[in-house]
């Protein structure tokens, strides 16, 4: 630890020196008396000067929390000779509350611990400690300081939106899940009657139909196959206001996403696209889960004025017949020409739109008032884009369910469909 003269002794030991030559020069023995407990408070407490030697040590409940959880955390604190006042401050990134403030103050006598709260106000990967350890004296003439304790990792998880509509995609992959196919074959789902041929089962035949029709005829149902699904996320730009933005909303919709694709035994891929490329491969099960999460927590905005092309993302990245469903707050062109080409490449694409239009104001003034309306303006001209392509594209914003987002893209194919033939 390193070890601090306070203020207090310097003035003390100033105080009697002077006392003391101003004594012997004026040959006044008040001022000799004057300086002596002065003098003798600085000899007291240069005597007692010993290192107390804190140490301490963070302990985390648990590494993994969920928005809104409290993780306790607890401080060990432990010194040989004893301490009469010790200062903790302990250092915790702006997401994590820390409960009844970060400093402390208290006395030690050989092993403490120190309970702390912390409250996990946002998601992401963040690590708590070290603490900043203050001692003092008991005169208060000497004062050591320190940092002490590892600094100990903890990832917060977005909260999950519990969803009970899902998007069908246009087209199922060949394994068993719980979408069901627009394909004939094996399943639950009644599909059509037809007449009955060779290799039928038994059990498939239509006794009503074959009593009415006078030959055997057999019921087709549609087999329940799983989905490739890939969440594509916009990371050029963020709009945010304190805490809050486009970049949060993404990551809280594709967490939810992600989360209830998996439960129906899909495989759910991630691709962000924006300063660099990144992007992970389809897959399912729990394991899938964390690490989408994972990915997402380390999701950041990076400034670049790169042209970049989807030509750079291995094939594989981009399943065949893969539904890609695009979170985007549609501010850089360069997003918009990267999923017109997944388009064009023909992908199943459904872009959501996390709107900024709440964080963004239009500001008092006139020219501010004509530079949002443009803004606007090309926002919907960007939109258009999307929907000559065949597109649907859907405005989402906070607060809102993602449910009511993906009935709005289920009325848009059931009126663009008719609308194609």
């Amino acid at each position: 630890m390193t070890r601090f003269d306070s203020p207090r002794i310097v003035a003390y030991a100033g105080l009697a020196a002077f006392a003391l030559v101003a004594g012997l020069v004026v040959g006044r023995v008040e001022l000799v008396a004057l300086a002596a407990p002065f003098a003798l408070a600085a000899v007291i407490g240069a005597s007692l000067v010993r290192d107390p030697a804190v140490e301490a040590s963070l302990e985390l409940d648990r590494d993994r929390a969920l928005e809104g959880d409290v993780v306790p955390l607890a401080v060990q604190l432990s010194s040989p000779t004893g301490a009469d006042r010790v200062e903790l401050l302990l250092t915790a990134p702006g997401e994590l509350v820390v409960q009844g403030g970060h400093a402390r103050a208290l006395a030690l006598a050989g092993t403490r611990e120190v309970d702390v709260s912390l409250r996990c106000a946002r998601w992401g990967a963040f690590a708590v400690g070290p603490v900043l350890l203050r001692v003092s004296d008991r005169l208060g003439f000497h004062s050591w300081e320190a940092r002490a304790g590892s600094r100990q990792p903890l990832r917060v998880y977005p909260s999950v939106e519990t969803m009970r509509t899902m998007l069908a995609p246009l087209e199922t992959q060949a394994f068993v899940g719980n979408q069901i196919s627009r394909a004939k074959g094996d399943g639950i789902e009644f599909a059509d009657i037809r007449e009955w041929a060779p290799g039928d089962r038994v059990r498939s035949i239509n006794w009503r139909a074959t009593a009415r029709r006078g030959e055997l005829h057999v019921n087709q149902q549609h087999p329940e196959r799983n989905t490739d699904v890939v969440l594509f996320f916009d990371t050029f730009a963020d709009v945010r206001s304190g805490m809050h933005g486009t970049l949060d909303l993404t990551v809280r919709a594709a967490a939810s996403l992600a989360h209830r694709y998996l439960q129906r035994k899909d495989r759910v891929g991630v691709v962000s696209f924006g300063g660099f490329a990144s992007w992970l491969l389809p897959s399912s099960g729990t394991r899938q889960l964390y690490r989408i999460v994972d990915s997402l927590l380390q999701m950041d905005i990076v400034l670049t004025f790169a042209a970049k092309g989807l030509d750079i993302l291995p094939p594989r990245t981009l399943p065949p017949k893969a539904l890609v469903l695009a979170l985007t707050p549609l501010l850089d062109p360069r997003s918009a020409g990267a999923l017109l080409d997944l388009r064009a490449r023909g992908f199943d694409l459904v872009v959501i739109e996390v709107s900024p239009l709440p964080f963004v104001d239009s500001g008092g003034d006139e020219l501010a008032q004509l530079a949002y309306r443009l803004w606007r303006l090309s926002r919907e001209s960007l939109r258009l884009r999307y929907e000559q392509a065949g597109v649907p594209v859907v405005e989402w914003r906070d607060g809102e369910p993602l449910d009511a987002v993906l009935e709005e893209v289920t009325a848009f194919r059931r009126y663009a469909r008719p609308a194609r033939a």
